[in-house]
């Protein structure tokens, strides 16, 4: 089966990161995501680069810019802001060119929270802690926190969000019941200690709402993987039914062309009508094996599209096996009588019985091959003997044939045994259940 076996860092950073050999991507494209066909070309390029910022872990993909709910949630703290400092004027110190800045900053700093979380998160808790040490109106830049929060506990660094929002919590205690005296607006006077029970819950309650959400990520992540990985496990079993059906179909009937092509050409001058018959077998023979091998290839056809598949052959097929050995000048002999299998087992025996004849033409020198039915306790047993001596002839075959029936065998929960025979020859010897394994 070795020709059956399977043959099996993306670039980070914020925009503008120095890479080897070219000048820094907004030098010629601008911002990230201002140009699609950029975006496009930096994420091909991602994975063959290296030096990049590792986000998601080896051959996990490039996050994606989040430009629309940045410039939203900016948007919409610096106007809730401009209405909140109307709202609290001549309460709070008025904004000014420093307080815009901070506002900016901890909003357009959200862009990077996909690709740097730790320093989003760290960066955003520090700009509004300046902001509300300074004494400027309360307003939505707090929503800065929850988004720069919730990203990093997403993407894994909880330990980080953690700390950051206890860092959030003490510096707010810090500002409103120790610092009120020294910081604006002057005449300010300490905070209720309620309000910072209050502010605590709200930020535990931010920090496992964000835990909810990264597990509920995780876990669809670990189902999308598992889902991929039973997809290509069917796919990879399907790949080796077919090659099994194909490589079975195959050496039968070209050992069977091979031999009568033998005959044909060593009678066609002294014996035309022996010959004729033999290329007759040959004709009928690979007919048989093209409509086998169409069989086989519908079964990759696109769901729908395949015509209707004939009954997959069985042990009631066994005299035609017979008759074709016979026709490739090996007798058969069976004993017993061919039991009922469910479908997957009655193509196993029967391609297990196909395999050992096909091997007994080509590779012994024997013209004569024994099969043996026997059911015994819910299984079949099936043998197939000949008398040798081995020629070590081969007709083109891979020799895969003895894997083929094992792989047959072990996916109905049956064994395979091949080998010489203590008085001379070779034997297969083969035992599959008779019930579908449900019913076992």
């Amino acid at each position: 089966m070795a020709d059956m076996d399977e043959q099996r860092g993306r670039a980070g950073g914020p925009p503008g990161r120095w890479r080897r050999g070219r000048p820094p991507r907004s030098w010629w494209h601008g911002p990230p995501g201002w140009s699609r066909w950029a975006d496009a070309r930096d994420d091909a390029r991602g994975g063959d680069e290296a030096g990049g910022d590792d986000v998601g872990g080896a051959g996990s993909p490039r996050p994606r810019w989040p430009w629309p709910s940045t410039v939203l949630l900016t948007a919409f703290v610096l106007v809730g802001t401009t209405f909140a400092a109307h709202a609290q004027e001549g309460e709070r110190v008025a904004l000014d060119p420093f307080g815009w800045v901070l506002l900016v900053v901890a909003g357009a700093g959200l862009l990077w929270r996909t690709r740097h979380p730790v320093l989003v998160v760290c960066g955003t808790v520090a700009a509004v802690l300046l902001y509300a040490a300074a004494g400027y109106p309360y307003g939505p830049v707090f929503l800065t926190v929850v988004v720069a929060c919730f990203g990093a506990v997403v993407s894994g660094h909880r330990r980080a969000a953690w700390l950051a929002m206890a860092a959030l919590w003490t510096g707010h205690v810090l500002i409103a019941h120790v610092l009120y005296r020294r910081l604006p607006p002057s005449g300010d006077g300490a905070a209720s200690w309620n309000q910072a029970i209050v502010i605590a819950t709200w930020l535990v309650a931010l920090v496992a709402v964000s835990e909810l959400a990264r597990i509920r990520r995780e876990q669809g992540a670990r189902e999308r993987a598992e889902r991929a990985q039973a997809a290509r496990r069917r796919a990879d079993e399907e790949r080796l039914r077919i090659a099994r059906e194909l490589h079975d179909v195959l050496a039968h009937s070209i050992s069977v062309i091979n031999v009568q092509a033998g005959v044909g050409l060593a009678l066609l001058d002294s014996d035309p009508e022996q010959a004729r018959t033999a290329l007759t077998t040959i004709k009928g023979k690979s007919k048989e094996a093209l409509g086998e091998v169409r069989q086989v290839l519908d079964t990759l056809r696109a769901p729908g599209a395949a015509p209707p598949r004939a009954p997959a052959p069985g042990l009631d097929r066994l005299l035609e096996l017979v008759e074709q050995a016979a026709s490739a000048g090996l007798t058969v002999t069976v004993r017993g009588e061919p039991p009922r299998l469910p479908p997957g087992a009655d193509l196993a025996a029967f391609r297990i019985v196909q395999e050992a004849l096909t091997n007994v033409v080509r590779h012994s020198a024997s013209r004569e091959a024994r099969v043996y039915l026997d059911q015994d306790e819910g299984r079949l047993r099936l043998r197939v003997d000949d008398d040798g001596p081995a020629t070590g002839a081969d007709a083109g075959g891979s020799g895969n044939g003895l894997a083929g029936m094992r792989e047959r065998a072990a996916a109905l929960d049956g064994t395979i045994e091949a080998g010489p025979r203590p008085g001379g020859g070779f034997r297969v010897l083969a035992v599959l259940p008779i019930e579908p394994e449900e019913d076992r």
